[in-house]
């Protein structure tokens, strides 16, 4: 399956630093200004989305609502997942007001445009402390039905095998940790896989068996690696997307500061596979701790 070109984004009405996520995100830096970071963020995001428009890609933008106190909604891949065979997953959720961004708004905006053949709804293990955010806790090798997956509070594996169990995908369980020896929250911030290649953190993988296991995987299927370092982690370079525009061009999403980190080499790599897209996401990055990547639910559903 190539990568999609149709995507879902959630416009953000109240972004901002949220206190139920920073325990065990260490990429979140805290930000008292509330108003003037939904201001930036906003900007943030209308330009990222215009970025991806212009691109060619099929950008569904849906706008959060000041009922619900929901800092995180920019990032909707962690609650939702649409498949090409018309099912929709959601996800259980560690912070409880995050749980808040499952809008069945958005549910019906979907199945006004696309094919819907079943929701399975996994919000359920919340009532165990288990979760599941989504892409955020899983990437999709979609095409050879792997899942791969670093354990953390937010992953975890009762719930990935469950999710692997009814999806038909294939678990790649491993443990990461950052500088600070702390789990890594989503594996989304570590690594990205695209068609032909994967962009991933080794040393945060300190077991050789669990790093052999991926790195065998990854080459099996037939990715070129692409190292990157704990350093440009932090920057949020493992936090990319493969994307493909309607005319059939593979496009590399990343933030700008992600982009910045690369070294040349790295660069050179990425841009035989993909071209590159980039655009400024600091404020989203800093409060949020989450990047380009977070912001984008791919949607595979048949179009009506």
């Amino acid at each position: 399956m190539p990568p999609a070109s149709t995507i879902l984004m959630i416009r953000p009405v109240c972004f901002g630093f949220n206190e139920q996520t920073a325990q065990s995100n260490a990429f979140q830096l805290a930000d008292a200004h509330d108003a003037e970071v939904q201001e930036k963020a906003l900007a943030e995001f209308d330009d990222f989305a215009a970025l991806l428009r212009n691109a060619g890609l099929d950008v569904m933008v849906i706008e959060d609502d000041l009922e619900s106190h929901t800092p995180d909604s920019i990032f909707p891949n962690n609650w939702i997942s649409l498949q090409e065979d018309g099912s929709i997953y959601l996800f259980p959720m560690e912070a409880p007001n995050r749980r808040l961004e499952r809008r069945s708004e958005v549910l019906e905006a979907l199945q006004e445009r696309f094919f819907v053949n079943e929701i399975v709804d996994l919000s359920f293990f919340e009532q165990q402390n288990k979760f599941l955010e989504g892409t955020g806790s899983m990437i999709l090798d979609n095409k050879n039905k792997l899942v791969y997956a670093c354990i953390s509070s937010r992953t975890d594996p009762d719930v990935l095998n469950y999710y692997c169990t009814v999806s038909g995908y294939k678990p790649i369980i491993f443990h990461a940790s950052d500088l600070g020896n702390m789990p890594i929250y989503h594996t989304n911030v570590m690594m990205c896989v695209g068609e032909k290649f994967a962009v991933i953190c080794l040393d945060a993988i300190k077991n050789l068996d669990e790093k052999n296991t991926v790195l065998q995987s990854l080459t099996h299927t037939g990715r070129e690696i692409v190292p990157i370092s704990m350093d440009q982690m932090y920057q949020f370079a493992g936090n990319m997307l493969e994307l493909r525009s309607k005319t059939g061009e593979n496009l590399l999403i990343m933030s700008r500061r992600a982009f910045n980190s690369l070294n040349n080499k790295q660069v050179l790599t990425l841009e035989q596979h993909s071209n590159i897209l980039s655009s400024s996401l600091a404020t989203i990055e800093n409060c949020g701790g989450g990047s380009a990547r977070c912001m984008i639910a791919e949607v595979y559903l048949p179009i009506k």
